[in-house]
């Protein structure tokens, strides 16, 4: 019960629906990715900060929940929000093709301990702002909060469920690192200098690619 609830929380898709409401399918445009990075880039700032809020409330709320609802199961609420970012990942209703589980790692995180959750962020923002590159902050965050939980609790089980998270969390990613090996990801700075990314990406694409990637920027 604990998983199935999480899962079709999971499956709520914001960027998925916003982009029906719009009239597209949000995989076939930008990234590809139904995520709140996406969103962002192809719907403006505002819109893609709504869908990051609406994930991570989804995790969030199916970890308080199964804690809630089943109180005598100790590994209820980290099931619940681990199933919560696989069915985000692998939504049935779209095909198993959803986002990449930032925002609900995210959510699970801020569940599980305020605490916890600030001091991740506070170190994966730097991280981030380091590299340049937003993909490091799931990859990482997903291998560090099993150690951390295990540290603090001793629970086994629930570790092994966020371990499991990590090998699906890499290969969504794949491409991303792909891109990055490339030259062809987009860096944290788009958020702030878009014309500069934008700059420094046009020469690592054709113009049949270019093309592409841009056809969508009335929508913003």
């Amino acid at each position: 019960m604990c998983g199935a609830m999480g899962y079709l929380l999971g499956m709520i898709n914001p960027a998925y629906i916003f982009g029906r409401l719009r009239g597209f399918d949000i995989r076939r445009r930008g990234s590809g990715n139904a995520g709140a990075t996406n969103v962002a880039l192809i719907m403006g700032k505002a819109m893609g900060l709504l869908c990051a809020l609406l994930d991570i409330f989804k995790s969030f709320a199916a970890y308080k929940l199964a804690r809630l609802l089943f109180p005598m199961i100790s590994f209820a609420g980290m099931l619940a929000g681990c199933a919560c970012v696989l069915g985000h990942i692998f939504p049935a209703w779209m095909g198993f093709a959803g986002g990449k589980g930032l925002a609900c790692i995210a959510g699970l995180v801020l569940a599980y301990d305020k605490k916890v959750f600030f001091i991740m962020l506070v170190l994966e923002v730097i991280l981030a702002l380091i590299v340049q590159y937003i993909c490091v902050m799931p990859l990482t965050a997903s291998m560090i909060f099993p150690v951390v939980y295990i540290a603090q609790t001793g629970d086994v089980v629930g570790m092994l469920m966020l371990l499991a998270l990590v090998p699906v969390l890499v290969y969504k990613h794949l491409p991303n690192l792909q891109r990055i090996r490339d030259g062809q990801e987009a860096r944290l700075s788009w958020l702030w200098n878009a014309k500069a990314e934008e700059k420094r990406l046009r020469p690592n694409f054709t113009d049949a690619e270019w093309a592409e990637r841009c056809r969508t920027a009335d929508q913003k």
